[in-house]
């Protein structure tokens, strides 16, 4: 009897014990303090061992310059703060041009930067992951002008995500945000999953890095509504949808509205265009959500044929191909 008691008592101790350590577990958890929200004012920093990868992941050399030529990066964020993606973009940028001496640039964030008197200073500017960017008139038609007449915009991931009481300026783009179905974690949030990419033109000057075939990357990818259209930009690269795992995401229900994720019905997912404007061209890609995108040599190097490109360093061409 004295063994059954004591068994009894010890099971009832134990018992005990586990609901007050999870409760004391659930209490702990209420009262955690959340984390800081991230400082959209200071570019993060970069690690030596992700600096070290960055490094290794750049061009020996470009095409020659048809002179010398600057960038202005403009990396402001009012909305979603892609830290990781704006400061490996930023670093792949700057230390591709040191080591192939393709262009110097800044850096900025200030809206004054986009003042035409300022723009008047650069070749081409570069939209780094910005996101909800709400221009006044006057730096609306600056950024116009200074496209118009000749001079470079590249767009890198978040850099459709603004504009959106700006039409021109989605327009100017080449497409509006409308979510990203395509998870950073990869097929099935798998922290080591890639999705497929197609390329639309394997032989097109720009795609080369890529050596002509499909190519699979850790990434978060954006489909687009609004100003997308192949009337007036040359596709690059989109999403392989013939690969069942990149597929499935624009094929399942959203819980909300119990429609397809997947927001167009021709299945056009582009990643990356070119398109003349005016007299200045155009380089957009979706890539570029996270430092890793940064680290993979094939990316790197599209980026820096496609800078070129938007330059006027290097001939390919941007006629529109539905």
């Amino acid at each position: 009897m004295k063994t059954k008691s004591s068994l009894m008592i010890l099971s009832l101790v134990a018992a005990a014990c586990v609901t007050a350590a999870v409760c004391g577990a659930q209490d702990k958890a209420k009262t955690a303090p959340k984390p800081p929200p991230p400082d959209k004012t200071k570019v993060p920093e970069i690690s030596a061992a992700d600096l070290e990868k960055i490094e290794a992941a750049l061009p020996a050399k470009a095409a020659k310059p048809k002179k010398t030529r600057k960038l202005l990066v403009f990396w402001r964020c009012d909305g979603f703060f892609h830290g990781s993606g704006v400061a490996g973009g930023n670093k792949c940028i700057e230390l591709m041009g040191k080591k192939t001496g393709a262009w110097t640039c800044d850096f900025s964030r200030e809206w004054e930067a986009l003042s035409a008197e300022n723009l008047a200073k650069y070749d081409g500017l570069v939209f780094n992951n910005t996101t909800s960017l709400d221009h006044t008139p006057e730096i609306r038609q600056a950024l116009l002008d200074f496209i118009n007449n000749g001079k470079a915009i590249i767009g890198i991931h978040g850099a459709t995500d603004n504009f959106g009481k700006w039409p021109e300026g989605q327009q100017l783009m080449g497409g509006r945000f409308a979510g990203h179905p395509w998870g950073g974690g990869g097929p099935g949030g798998k922290t080591d999953g890639k999705w497929a990419f197609k390329l639309d033109e394997p032989n097109h000057p720009l795609c080369r890095a890529f050596g002509g075939k499909s190519f699979r990357l850790k990434d978060e990818i954006y489909q687009f509504k609004d100003a997308y259209t192949r009337a007036d930009r040359r596709v690059l690269i989109g999403m392989d949808l013939t690969d069942e795992e990149t597929a499935k995401p624009i094929r399942s229900l959203d819980p909300k509205t119990n429609k397809p994720r997947g927001c167009r019905t021709d299945d056009d997912y582009a990643v990356s265009w070119i398109k003349n404007v005016g007299k200045g061209r155009l380089f957009y890609c979706s890539l570029g959500h996270a430092m890793n995108v940064f680290q993979d040599a094939p990316v790197v190097q599209y980026y820096l044929d496609g800078i070129q490109w938007a330059l006027g360093d290097i001939k390919a061409d941007a006629t529109p191909k539905k």
